[in-house]
């Protein structure tokens, strides 16, 4: 998607800053008594009156101008901090369940070519307002810490949300301010490819490193770990490279006090480079090379050209995709120690073909995908595999998360044919034969009560997620 073409909302990327604060002026030490007394007043006007107090989003829309609009937000991945937004967006009522609000709205992100992140927000009416929909962009640069990158998207959500009670005729809850731009001119704001000056080239650089050192009496364990990436994304081109490095030793004292010491150095690289051709298809190529010693494979190189087409466009992807891609190419492999096969060396040609389809909707969300692969010497050697997820909100309150994988497998070329010791199979430092495999797992959720979740608590670590403090000494 070309940045001209867009519709992105940035904080500070407009020659002057519009920001929303509450109708209310009322001190905000004042608000809770005064919030409070006055809703004791309408529940005893209503029950005089023989009525129940109605919902927000069964109120007529002459009504709403003192009330508040309901909002379900509806995210699964980075930056869902609902404790932030309910602090900074205290004009709307939170609720918990999608049946009681005015407007659902759903965040999704996807990475950028720079390494940040775009998040798209689709705002939903419901109930009278069912034929609103908007849609709102808010890109986080690389650079951004977690508190930038959470200001900018609470901001182009109070503006989604400021736009919907307009539009569904709340009154006087929010009002505009102007910010003037600094001494140094117009604040930053949205530019097209054309006027950037990039001395990269839009070329982005990653590199880490992390280690761990762990152990007892009668183990220890230390572990070391590298890896690199550089990307470079356009409109028409996308490039992907990375490589990581991982060092790991071992040691353990079996119950006749000898001792069981594995120490093993893996490594790989990994190259991703794709071409646009049309508006639902696209070709390139993948590139593995590298070392995997629990797949008894001192070096590998495997260069699978490809190409793929889309169902729908490119653009819906964080909503909707539907997906097919083909790739086929030849894999060299080094073995550390002669398969069953009796090879210590071999290159063979594997071509693969696989499905997705993944849906993320007011319901809730879910994806499947069917990949097919085999070598091309011999089709008995092949793989299957089902993968699958949902999310499924059944009624008020439920709902329903399932996943499940499964794989029918014959395809392991590169077992060793010394077999694993006792070590290795226990804890699983060697790939074994096996004719599949699978996982399952599935829950539910009810939740029923009050249905605002206006309130944020932080005291003992507690809200948003974070972990509790002192108390983990009791549960060890």
């Amino acid at each position: 998607m070309e940045l001209a073409n867009e519709a992105v909302l940035h904080q500070n990327r407009a020659p002057a800053e519009w920001g929303f604060t509450t109708g209310d002026t009322i001190p905000r030490h004042m608000r809770e008594p005064i919030f409070a007394l006055r809703g004791l007043c309408v529940l005893m006007l209503a029950l005089a009156a023989g009525v129940r107090p109605a919902r927000a989003q069964e109120e007529e829309p002459s009504q709403r101008e003192t009330s508040r609009p309901n909002v379900f937000f509806d995210c699964q991945g980075r930056n869902c901090n609902n404790t932030y937004f309910r602090t900074e967006i205290e004009w709307v009522n939170w609720v918990r369940a999608r049946e009681d609000s005015n407007v659902h709205v759903i965040m999704t992100s996807q990475a950028t070519g720079s390494g940040g992140r775009e998040y798209q927000m689709d705002f939903m009416g419901r109930d009278q307002d069912q034929s609103y929909e908007d849609q709102i962009f808010y890109r986080a640069l690389v650079t951004d810490t977690e508190r930038e990158a959470l200001d900018g998207i609470a901001h182009a959500l109070g503006v989604g949300l400021a736009r919907f009670a307009n539009e569904a005729g709340y009154r006087g809850i929010v009002r505009l301010e102007r910010v003037e731009a600094g001494a140094g001119g117009s604040l930053d704001r949205v530019v097209s490819a054309g006027e950037v000056d990039d001395p990269w080239n839009l070329w982005s650089f990653r590199v880490g490193a992390s280690g761990n050192l762990d152990g007892e009496t009668t183990r220890q364990t230390i572990r070391v770990n590298g890896n690199w990436s550089v990307s470079r994304v356009t409109p028409t081109w996308k490039q992907s490279y990375s490589g990581r490095a991982n060092f790991s030793r071992q040691e353990f004292e079996r119950s006749d006090s000898s001792i069981f010491v594995d120490q093993r150095t893996d490594w790989n690289f990994n190259a991703l480079v794709v071409y646009a051709i049309a508006d639902h298809w696209s070709v390139g190529f993948r590139s593995l090379s590298g070392r995997l010693t629990r797949f008894n494979q001192d070096f590998r190189f495997a260069f699978t050209p490809a190409i793929e087409f889309s169902f729908f466009p490119y653009e819906e992807a964080t909503r909707r995709s539907l997906t097919a891609s083909y790739e086929i190419g030849p894999t060299y492999r080094n073995y550390i120690e002669e398969t069953v096969f009796g090879e210590l060396e071999e290159t063979l040609f594997e071509q693969s073909l696989e499905v997705e389809l993944s849906q993320r909707q007011a319901w809730g969300d879910a994806s499947v995908s069917v990949e097919w692969s085999h070598f091309l010497h011999d089709t008995s050697l092949r793989t299957i595999s089902l993968d699958g997820n949902i999310s499924f909100r059944i009624t008020r309150g439920l709902s329903l998360n399932a996943d499940a994988d499964v794989s029918w497998v014959n395809d392991q070329v590169f077992l060793s044919a010394e077999g694993q010791t006792d070590e290795e199979i226990l804890l699983r430092l060697a790939q074994r034969s096996t004719d599949f495999d699978y996982g399952i797992s599935f829950g539910f959720s009810f939740q029923f009560g009050s249905i605002f979740n206006n309130v944020v608590n932080n005291r003992f670590g507690g809200g948003g997620g974070g972990r509790g403090r002192g108390f983990g000494r009791f549960f060890r």
